[in-house]
């Protein structure tokens, strides 16, 4: 790969919750259109775009925006990830920039979940409802049984409940303390699912999913569509003063997929994977932690949004319930933690996460987020994690002087 610096031109999202009015087709092509419109270019200009679009069946995404917004004959990948879809979407683009294939890249993420249900719930197909037999071929009990879980809640709820086991600390009350803060976060942000805060009591009472789980402390299911359009750095230098001021760059881009490991082949492990892509993301940007001023992780469940602080490294090792307590997460903290609402309020329209949490970071770096900015904020990271095994980790720095 070259070593063409990357930024961040144009981004934005769609108002995420329920569309009705609107196809998925739609929902991209609004995304689309703002972004390109944010970056200050058209489609003519893009020479790669890469789509996303995980619960639509077959039709490819990247082709149908295209026959929307211009169709110039650039090459078109239609990308499948699980939950790092966007994220992954915009490493293809920024993977052609850096390899100097593209001056610009296009990056979508769309889904239509508005009513879904439970995604990955029991019974579903694949949804790890299936029993273990004992035998040869990899059964690990003594006798036949069911072990682990492959659907979401499940697993998340068990993530939570080894790391409390293995630290100490957290309980049912903390983790709704986690969601209280990114519901009580989501009242300042206008594209939000959700924009109400909600008291402990009201979260702890609510329906339970998978303890210490309840309804509030789960990503929602919803509608919605992001899209960023990407640069190089020596195209970046022939464009206006303004583009330039307002781009933002890309310091690290990482994907990372599990490694062999015994105890995952019963439970699907999302902290090693997360914990890799952070140390490479932190070497490829030459920073610390420590030099963050925001992030934006993948609190698909408020379980996960704890175990997360240590796979990030923005704590030590065993360190996460303790970070919590100091208040550090939240908007006036030392280091905030999903000031967009995190999935548990902003939502969670798969394929469009992954950018969606990108844009919330480039918002505030640009100094454009309005009453939840984080003042002087100039190093961001953004995090996304799909239950397939895929990892996504962006570091992001402002352009400005």
């Amino acid at each position: 790969m070259g070593s063409e610096d990357v930024y961040i031109l144009g981004i934005r999202m769609t108002k995420f919750g329920k569309h009705k009015e609107l196809d998925t087709l739609d929902l991209a092509t609004e995304a689309t259109l703002a972004a390109l419109e944010d970056g200050g270019v058209s489609m003519k200009d893009m020479g790669i775009i890469a789509a996303g679009n995980l619960m639509g069946g077959s039709a490819p995404i990247a082709q149908l925006i295209q026959k929307q917004c211009g169709q110039t004959g650039i090459p078109a990948y239609n990308v499948s990830n699980a939950c790092a879809t966007g994220a992954t979407a915009l490493r293809v683009a920024c993977m052609s920039v850096k390899a100097g294939e593209s001056d610009f890249g296009l990056a979508v993420g769309v889904e239509k979940l508005a009513g879904a249900g439970l995604l990955g719930a029991s019974g579903a197909k694949g949804g790890g409802n299936e029993w273990e037999p004992k035998g040869r071929y990899g059964a690990v009990a003594s006798v036949d049984g069911r072990i682990g879980t492959e659907n979401m809640p499940g697993t998340f709820a068990q993530v939570g409940m080894e790391y409390a086991h293995k630290y100490g600390g957290a309980n049912f009350e903390l983790f709704a303390q986690i969601s209280e803060k990114n519901h009580m976060h989501s009242t300042l942000n206008p594209l939000a699912a959700y924009t109400k805060a909600m008291t402990l009591e009201e979260i702890m009472g609510d329906i339970m999913i998978a303890y210490p789980n309840t309804r509030p402390m789960c990503s929602a299911n919803c509608d919605g569509a992001a899209a960023a359009v990407v640069v190089s750095g020596s195209k970046l230098k022939t464009l206006s003063q303004e583009q330039q001021r307002r781009a933002i760059k890309i310091s690290a881009s990482v994907l990372t997929s599990d490694p062999y490991e015994e105890a995952c082949q019963v439970l699907p492990n999302v902290n090693t994977l997360t914990r890799n892509a952070a140390k490479q993301a932190y070497e490829q940007a030459g920073i610390g932690p420590e030099d963050l001023n925001l992030v934006e992780l993948h609190d698909c469940f408020a379980t996960a949004e704890l175990v997360h602080y240590d796979n990030l490294m923005l704590c030590e090792e065993g360190g996460a319930v303790d970070f919590f307590k100091s208040g550090a997460p939240h908007r006036d903290g030392r280091l905030p933690v999903n000031v967009s609402g995190g999935l548990q309020s902003k939502g969670h329209p798969i394929a469009a996460t992954g950018i969606a949490n990108i844009w919330e970071i480039c918002h505030h770096l640009r100094g454009e987020a309005g009453p939840r900015q984080i003042e002087g904020a100039k190093v961001g990271l953004a995090h996304v994690i799909g239950l397939a095994s895929a990892c996504g980790i962006h570091i992001l720095e402002s352009n400005a002087a």
